[in-house]
């Protein structure tokens, strides 16, 4: 039986699989996503790129039975990628830009089965609206630390959930990693979702 790999350091990915029962085993795949080839992409064609090549450069490194997860996410503001913005100065400007606005919030999916030498790979959209955020709220968010490194510049399962009134769609696909797509996608290779519970 394959062993679930997740070619991701994300830990709210990893929690997403280990919520449904997945204990799935890490390798990161040190892609780098800043790249010309990769930005001048729009960025729904982007993260189906980057999933791709962080599944394929796991692919590499091992040598055993495994379905392969990469994905990759950004957040597409009037069709420019929001990524992880880095630094306080960006992140604060891109709150500002998305205040009491939506945009959509693009899943990059990537899964090898090496025993098959199949692959699936799809993204997933998920409408996303911010409430109107004031100076200090905005001050507050960045201190935390936490948009800094995370697409978008926000959270849904962390300190960002309270500005975010309204999605539209798949919840787990704005955390990083679309469960009811990768149910499927197992289905398509021919895999039960309880034995891809069982795998490890």
């Amino acid at each position: 039986m394959p062993k679930i790999v997740l070619a991701s350091q994300s830990t709210s990915r990893r929690r997403l699989l280990e919520g449904a029962g997945i204990n799935p085993t890490i390798i990161v795949s040190n892609v780098d996503e800043e790249t010309v080839f990769f930005n001048a992409m729009s960025p729904a064609d982007m993260v189906i790129a980057l999933a791709v090549t962080k599944a394929h450069t796991v692919r590499e490194q091992i040598d055993y039975p495994a379905l392969i997860i990469g994905c990759d996410s950004t957040f597409d503001v009037d069709g420019v990628s929001f990524g992880k913005p880095g630094t306080p100065d960006i992140a604060r400007e891109r709150a500002k830009k998305i205040s009491g606005r939506s945009g959509l919030l693009h899943t990059g999916h990537c899964i090898i089965d090496t025993a098959q030498g199949r692959e699936i790979a799809d993204r997933v959209t998920t409408k996303v609206t911010f409430s109107e955020l004031t100076d200090h709220e905005i001050e507050d968010y960045i201190a935390s630390g936490e948009p800094l490194q995370v697409a978008g510049g926000f959270t849904l399962d962390g300190f960002g959930s309270p500005f975010i009134p309204v999605i539209e769609g798949d919840y787990t696909n704005v955390v990083g990693l679309s469960m009811p797509f990768l149910r499927s996608a197992m289905s398509q290779l021919g895999y039960s979702w309880p034995e891809v519970k069982e795998m490890r």
